[in-house]
């Protein structure tokens, strides 16, 4: 689902401007010329290699062994962006919510984003063979075990937020507020409503798709990330809107970004589903993808009073759209 492909060195591919003058007005510069000091690569290496760790102590192989294993196969993957958690910390910091009461719903949103791309990856469902680089948790470990692993991954980061998160850096009410986010995000109205029609609707489902598949994590990520800092609603709203644009413009992206690089290839599976690329082809999808840059930054519009601390949420906006570098050594 969101944020899935894994980081690698393909040639960088940059979406067209794009000439309506209403759009063009609405897209803010980007975060590097509106501060040159911010990398935002070292920003989020950073936060990655802080990530894989605790998420290599969260799932300790336990018995039955196997499951844990093809828990942490998943989870542990090399080339992983860690997208959902970076995205979680950065909101937190935003409000002035410390890092460390961040962390555990980081692994958590890691977890389940895992857990629904085994699942999503399974026979029955997407029929994909590989995921970030490397085989799918059924091709390595049987189906049978990829659902277990899928279903353990779950329930653990919602224990692992209440088991892990400092009860003196967050109250329960912000808790059980971020345990409902995550189970909405994920559920039959979610994530799963997505993959449904993914399956099942028609041409004309794209759009729910999308949003659903792709963007229900983003948001997802991003809110649960303001929650936890005890950002107003009104904010949190804002946040909501943000994470979904940028969740569905990863993978718009992507996949013009595939189509461009593999032009001559035709889809020969189902694991394509539904997307604007598909649906409408390249040009249309170029359009969306702007236009899903420019309300993901008017979203930001109304934080800019918290100054720099909103930089690299900004940035993740251009990256997603761009890529205009790569992590090439950590995979």
């Amino acid at each position: 689902m969101l944020f899935s492909s894994v980081i690698t060195s393909t040639p960088h591919v940059c979406l067209p401007k794009v000439t309506r003058p209403a759009l063009r007005r609405t897209i803010r510069c980007s975060a590097a010329s509106v501060s040159p000091g911010f990398d935002l690569k070292t920003y989020w290496t950073s936060l990655i290699k802080e990530i894989d760790q605790k998420l290599d102590e969260a799932i300790p192989v336990k018995y039955p062994q196997q499951i844990y294993e093809a828990m942490r196969y998943s989870v542990l993957a090399k080339g992983a962006k860690r997208a959902p958690p970076v995205m979680c910390v950065a909101a937190c910091e935003i409000f002035g919510g410390n890092r460390l009461a961040a962390f555990p719903t980081a692994c958590a949103l890691e977890m389940v984003h895992s857990a629904s791309l085994i699942h999503d990856d399974l026979p029955c469902m997407d029929d994909d063979p590989s995921r970030r680089g490397q085989p799918s948790n059924h091709t390595v470990f049987g189906v049978d075990m990829a659902i277990l692993a899928g279903d353990a991954l779950f329930p653990l980061g919602f224990r692992h937020i209440v088991s892990h998160t400092p009860t003196d850096l967050v109250p329960h009410t912000r808790l059980l507020r971020v345990i409902a986010e995550i189970a909405r995000a994920v559920g039959s109205t979610g994530m799963a409503a997505g993959q449904f029609l993914d399956l099942e609707g028609g041409p004309n489902a794209v759009d729910l798709v999308q949003e659903k598949k792709f963007g229900e994590m983003g948001q997802c990520s991003a809110v649960c990330g303001g929650l936890l800092a005890g950002a107003s609603d009104d904010e949190i709203e804002h946040l909501r809107k943000y994470g979904r644009a940028v969740g569905i413009l990863y993978e718009v992206v992507d996949d013009i970004r595939e189509t461009k690089l593999q032009p001559d290839e035709k889809d020969k599976s189902k694991s394509k589903g539904k997307s604007y690329v598909s649906v409408y082809g390249v040009e249309k999808a170029m359009e969306v993808a702007e236009d899903l840059r420019s309300q993901a930054k008017k979203e930001l519009e109304s934080l800019e009073k918290y100054g720099d601390k909103v930089l690299p949420l900004y940035s993740f906006v251009d990256y997603a759209a761009d890529r205009y570098f790569g992590f090439e050594e950590l995979v």
